[in-house]
């Protein structure tokens, strides 16, 4: 009888190993990078108890579903030389510029196009107000699609804003991330449905995937009508207008774009809506377009056949002539971005990236510190911005090009997550970040290369410790 509870305990422990060699299996097929794959192997074959439940939450892949639909859409609806898209190109031809941006046209099968009409909207209250006053002047569709959105009082401005477009007999989709809006109830979704709004969560199993943690869905989108199109770094949600200490004043950045290029932000929307809801929407054509600014929507995700969002920052950069200023929230870049930004350096770039000073996820934060500190002794000039929390997604480029959009440069954003950009060429909007950039860096404070050295050395340990875990930050 004793020997039972050993038997037991032998027999459960056998089961587990086993379970971890077939898991280390699975992550050695499908696990994108070999730093990636050999962390789960070996912590699935030899530490089965504690990575077997996580591996649950964080290994799987399994949205094939969704990346044939994405590739039959791009094989449809995105090719260069489709003549609908030549035609398009020839009526809006790209500033001259656009040319040293081309291999990420080419990735992603998406043109630049000229005639846009783009707005700078710096923080959440401009950002928003925007937002709902494009909203409830909507008299076809309104498609929403974020991130996170709370059931508080910007939330509720939301919601009432789509309803009354929705009494009106306007069109209304809304989608937003099942992880990410985990905690919305149900009475959010109930209101705006019993109201005439199509509401869905996002997932990329169609079923609830409560065992999937990567592969959310982090766009912020908004389109209306087909011709007025927003996208940036801003979820729903009070904390997004500086309301919720200590992460207020939060600073964060959105933009409006009118012209061609829209049609690209709702067909990454559709695209999306398609794959939840079974059904494409009926969409119209973006207005003609009265601007001069060139943009192209740079939409990636985990079911490209590429890493699309790191080869967009690889090549943006890469494109840097004279200044490179970019913002972000978590600074993990991957080996690829790193190596860009270095090189850039040598070639007498201006390379600047203004991060938080304050956590709000804290393995990210001390993770982002080792890479603030390395990137500082490769030349490259890091700063910390001080009134609050930073959350922009922000990209200057010489004189001529800014990018406002969704990606953080951590691995979630490189490889795991759904993201959003626009690309934009046009001196004037350059102009316009430049100034928006310069006084947030006025608020910051750079790092000094010796400021490593400063760091007790507990801590040293631990921020190496934290950078083991950037695989899945």
């Amino acid at each position: 009888m004793p020997y039972l509870p050993f038997a037991l305990a032998s027999t459960v422990v056998l089961l587990l190993h086993a379970a971890g060699v077939v898991a280390a299996i699975h992550a050695l097929m499908h696990t994108r990078t070999p730093q990636g794959a050999v962390a789960w192997v070996f912590g699935l074959v030899l530490l089965p108890y504690f990575t077997l439940l996580p591996y649950l939450f964080l290994g799987s892949k399994r949205f094939t579903g969704y990346v044939e639909l994405h590739h039959s859409r791009q094989a449809r609806l995105r090719q260069l030389d489709d003549p609908a898209r030549l035609a398009l190109s020839a009526q809006y031809p790209p500033h001259a510029g656009a040319q040293r941006y081309q291999a990420i046209s080419k990735m992603l099968g998406v043109p630049f196009l000229s005639g846009h009409r783009l707005r700078l909207l710096v923080n959440g209250r401009a950002s928003f107000d925007a937002i709902f006053e494009a909203i409830a002047g909507a008299e076809h569709y309104v498609l929403v699609q974020f991130f996170i959105i709370h059931d508080d009082e910007l939330g509720r401005r939301l919601q009432a804003a789509l309803l009354e477009r929705a009494a009106a007999g306007v069109r209304v989709h809304v989608l937003y991330d099942g992880v990410g809006s985990h905690d919305l109830p149900a009475t959010y979704d109930a209101i705006l449905r019993a109201g005439g709004v199509q509401i869905h969560r996002f997932a990329t199993r169609r079923w609830r995937n409560r065992f999937q943690l990567n592969f959310r869905n982090h766009r912020k989108v908004v389109v209306v009508d087909g011709w007025r199109g927003f996208v940036g770094g801003l979820n729903v949600g009070d904390e997004y207008l500086g309301l919720k200490p200590p992460l207020a004043p939060w600073r964060d950045t959105h933009m409006e774009l009118q012209g061609p290029a829209v049609a690209d932000l709702q067909l990454a929307f559709d695209e999306n809506w398609h794959w939840i809801n079974g059904e494409p929407l009926a969409l119209l054509p973006p207005r003609a377009g009265d601007g001069k600014a060139t943009s192209l929507i740079a939409a990636t995700g985990p079911a490209d056949a590429q890493e699309t969002c790191s080869l967009f920052f690889v090549q943006a950069i890469h494109a840097a002539r004279r200044r490179l200023w970019l913002t972000t929230p978590y600074l993990v870049p991957d080996s690829a971005v790193n190596a860009a930004l270095q090189l850039a350096v040598f070639r007498g770039v201006d390379v600047r990236i203004l991060i938080p000073a304050i956590a709000d996820h804290r393995t990210v934060f001390l993770a982002s510190t080792l890479y603030a500190h390395e990137s500082v002794r490769a030349g490259i000039r890091i700063f910390r911005y001080q009134p609050g929390f930073i959350h922009q997604k922000v990209l200057l480029i010489d004189d001529d090009t800014a990018a406002v959009g969704s990606m953080n440069l951590d691995n979630r954003s490189l490889r795991l997550n759904f993201e959003i950009t626009a690309l934009n060429i046009d001196p004037a909007f350059a102009s316009e970040v430049e100034q928006m950039l310069k006084t947030d860096f006025e608020q910051a404070l750079e790092i000094d290369a010796a400021d490593y050295e400063r760091l007790h050395y507990p801590y040293r340990v631990l921020i190496h410790v934290a950078r083991l875990f950037s695989p899945v930050l």
